[in-house]
């Protein structure tokens, strides 16, 4: 059996324009209906979703026989566990609240095999291999495997250029959310101060010949990243698309009792 091609990886290395959901409900039958949308890529969250290995392993699955690709994020740095992601299939990663190289660096060792990086060989044992199933897959894994480190912090916007210089790092995801908070601006990701740091870490990450991507669900936040030279942009969050829409649903019956509400600006 050959090993699988990682179309997101693909897409970066092609510098194509690819479209992403941000998945949030943990569950491998909401995956899969999202899965044929047509979006390039889903982020399976676990971060902030209620996500474990297990629930993570359920959507990969459900995932596998559609053309999105998974992206799937951690909730740490912790090797161990990105260990468990990719034995149990993940090809994409992304990290967050990566502040320096050194951090990247560690992350790509947790990412790859000896004599190379630090990870734990598993065999037969693990789904990535398709139980012993691809050839070479100890030698090759490393191909299309992919590593995603978030920016959203004011070290991380300090020290963009140089993780994204890390060799084994494909791309950087900024947090419009977490870094407004972190630059003294909490729930307001638009303030210039915020907008001058996202901007200059675009700029430095394609400067070091790395593809950025950023979570922007309205519309007018997408074109303005794009039109800075983000590749690769979340523009939906399923959790915020279902609350949208249910709620629009039940205003056409309640004859405005329920009041209308703006699309929240903070991701």
């Amino acid at each position: 059996m050959k090993l699988p091609i990682n179309t997101f990886r693909a897409g970066l290395v092609e510098q194509r324009m690819q479209y992403g959901m941000w998945v949030g409900f943990a569950s491998g039958y909401a995956a899969e209906i999202e899965a044929g949308l047509g979006y390039d890529w889903l982020l399976i969250d676990g971060e902030h979703a209620p996500n474990n290995v297990a629930t993570i392993l359920a959507q990969l699955q459900a995932l596998a026989p559609y053309p999105s690709a998974p992206v799937v994020r951690c909730v740490n740095h912790d090797p161990a566990l990105i260990k468990q992601l990719l034995d149990i299939g993940a090809q994409t990663l992304m990290v967050p609240m990566v502040e320096t190289a050194e951090q990247a660096e560690a992350l790509v060792s947790a990412m790859r095999y000896p004599p190379h990086g630090r990870r734990g060989v598993g065999g037969g044992l693990v789904r990535a291999t398709r139980w012993d199933d691809i050839n070479d897959y100890l030698a090759m894994a490393h191909q299309e495997l992919c590593l995603i480190v978030q920016v959203e912090s004011a070290a991380g916007v300090e020290n963009a250029a140089a993780i994204a210089a890390v060799e084994g790092v494909d791309a950087v995801f900024i947090g419009p959310a977490d870094l407004s908070s972190a630059l003294g601006h909490p729930g307001n990701p638009g303030h210039p101060d915020v907008q001058q740091a996202i901007a200059g870490t675009i700029a430095s990450v394609k400067a070091a010949g790395k593809q950025v991507g950023i979570l922007a669900p309205q519309e007018d936040d997408a074109h303005r990243y794009i039109d800075l030279g983000c590749t690769f942009v979340a523009v939906a969050i399923d959790i915020s698309l279902l609350r949208q829409a249910a709620r629009e649903a039940l205003a056409r019956f309640s004859n405005g009792a329920l009041p209308p509400e703006t699309p929240s600006a903070l991701y």
